[in-house]
């Protein structure tokens, strides 16, 4: 439908109730991939102001949609056709849910009647169902009428309690129905206060105070939970006050800068082997903190948990000290109390701390300042740390495997919600909608920092950020392989080894088909050049970085989850 056609006088359609639900609560962009039935709903919201970034894969556009949710505390919207587009949609969509990230997927679905009755329609699927497993919650509309609560829901739904990602299916019959245009006026719902804060209880807030002033050796630990909340400036009054050390999960990061002398990063298993009691403030004790158990921890350790959600308390470990509310609440009523109950970490913590990061950072200094040739991991990655310690607006993509895990150590953050990495899932392939949605969300410029293995999950994106001309410049780490690039056929064929990729790829020269500029770095001094220009032009850009086939370790840090053959590996 183009505009011209949109009905006059009485009547309005699905389509526009669509988008006047989204503008009427404050949603101005879209991503997505256009096609049917949704077409014309991107045009159309495209001619009423919106924003629509249209991808290559709806994957990335949920991930993009995803992202913008957790950096804006309003829900990113996906936009997806039915069917294979709806399930591509939905691995995002699963995604935000498990992260914890407000995102909506509105998908177009075909004709209910003809679906029910598994009469093979076009891209016949029941996608309400097939969402709910996934999705914090599922909604579908049928009557046109309707459009404008089942906005209403999704968004509450996304951003109240623990945030989600919120499933919205519309029939093509519900987008083309007619609808009398008062009664669609009157339909529209505004959504007030959808995630009310919670404080917590008086007794919750005492019993933790309590428990942190009987500890020798406290630890907070602050998850992407607490970057979300935005409650950066409690957060370091809480630290600082008490003086007690802290631990940032990755997207963590740079709520307070990583350079804080309270930060234990640097000696991070020892402060969770040793840590006496441990407050965990929007963190989860999953697999990212080997679920709370030895010989990560102490077996006598006791915790403190802060969560929206009060069926996380005692997932893993038991929680001495549960505190159910919202972080921006929850923190400065914590902080009234400890003033009350006190709070001295011991001297010889503190010391022990210390002495440990000098140990580490000290061996980490001596790793950053070799320059072996070809470059490895470290040499290319301080590259990066140096830059990105003078530009700290710079937002930070990163995944990969040893990509990841090693940049995690290396680059340090000094604003929040700067770095994006693939989460509590641990997912492949969020690099270039994180990237993308991050540069629309902010306007600021983007490094996406990739393995050469996890950028080719969504690699045929830098089409997109050529055609929005986005400052995201992409730095695929280029060894080779999955882990690294020198493994052989053990069987000795003609074929690759499974985790072999193309030798001496040339991944600059995928961005030059569309306008944006590639560089070839094969050493610390050309890869800073290379960035530097890249960065200045604040346009679209990939850095081709090629490193030793030989660095790299399977499975990074996490090798231990990764089964082995009992039979030889030789």
């Amino acid at each position: 439908m183009k505009e011209a056609d949109r009905p006059t006088g009485a009547a309005t359609d699905g389509f526009h109730l669509v988008i006047e639900a989204l503008k009427a609560n404050g949603i101005d962009t879209l991503y997505g991939v256009a096609g049917i039935p949704i077409t014309d709903l991107t045009r159309l919201a495209q001619a009423a102001g919106m924003r629509y970034i249209g991808f290559r894969h709806e994957q990335s556009a949920g991930y993009a949609a995803g992202i913008s949710g957790y950096l804006t505390r309003r829900p990113g919207v996906c936009l997806t056709v039915s069917a294979p587009g709806f399930l591509n949609g939905m691995v995002a969509l699963a995604n935000a849910t498990v992260n914890a990230f407000p995102m909506i997927q509105i998908s177009g679905s075909s004709d209910r009647a003809i679906v029910d009755l598994q009469q093979g329609d076009y891209e016949e699927l029941d996608q309400l169902n097939a969402a709910r497993p996934y999705a914090k919650a599922a909604f579908r509309v049928n009557r046109a009428a309707d459009i404008g609560v089942g906005v209403a829901r999704a968004i509450r739904a996304a951003l109240s309690g623990r945030p989600g990602g919120v499933y919205l299916d519309l029939p093509a019959a519900t987008l083309s129905a007619s609808v009398d245009a008062q009664t669609a006026a009157q339909s529209l719902v505004r959504v007030i206060d959808p995630a009310s804060p919670q404080r917590p209880s008086a007794e919750a807030l005492r019993r933790a105070a309590s428990l942190l002033a009987t500890a020798a050796r406290p630890l907070i630990i602050l998850g992407k939970g607490a970057a979300y909340a935005q409650a950066d400036a409690q957060l370091r009054a809480l630290i600082e006050a008490t003086g007690i050390p802290y631990l940032p999960m990755s997207m963590a990061k740079g709520l307070l800068p990583d350079n804080h002398p309270l930060s234990a990063a640097a000696a991070r298993s020892f402060a969770l082997s040793q840590a006496d009691v441990v407050m965990l403030v929007g963190a989860r004790l999953n697999w990212l903190l080997g679920h709370g158990q030895a010989p990560q921890w102490s077996p006598t350790a006791k915790f403190i948990q802060l969560d929206i959600e009060p069926v996380e308390m005692d997932s893993n470990r038991p929680i001495a000290a549960p505190i159910v509310g919202d972080i921006a609440a929850a923190v400065p009523a914590l902080l009234e109390e400890l003033k009350s109950a006190g709070v001295t970490p011991a001297s010889t913590w503190l010391a022990a701390i210390a002495e440990r990061k000098r140990t580490n950072l000290d061996r980490m200094q001596a790793r950053l300042a070799a320059n072996p040739s070809p470059m490895d991991f470290h040499s290319a990655l301080r590259v990066f740390r140096d830059v990105l310690a003078e530009r700290p607006d710079i937002y930070l993509v990163n995944e990969g495997a040893n990509t990841l895990d090693i940049a995690r150590n290396v680059i340090d953050m000094y604003a929040p919600r700067h770095r994006l990495d693939s989460g509590t899932w641990g997912v492949m392939g969020i690099g270039m909608g994180y990237a993308i949605g991050a540069a629309v969300t902010s306007g600021q410029p983007v490094i996406a920092i990739e393995g050469d293995s996890a950028f080719g999950f969504s690699g045929m994106e830098i089409e997109t950020v050529c055609r929005y001309r986005l400052p995201v410049v992409v730095a695929v780490f280029n060894n080779g392989g999955i882990y690294r690039g020198d493994e052989l056929n053990r069987g000795g064929g003609p074929d690759p080894a499974p985790t072999a990729l193309t030798s001496d790829a040339r991944y600059d020269k995928l961005i030059e088909a569309f306008g944006g500029t590639g560089y070839h770095a094969t050493d610390p001094g050309s890869l800073k050049s290379a960035l530097d220009e890249a960065l200045a032009s604040r346009r679209p850009a990939l850095i081709n970085c090629v490193i030793d086939p030989t660095a790299g370790t399977e499975s990074g840090h996490i090798q231990n989850l990764n089964p082995k053959s009992s039979l030889s590996r030789a």
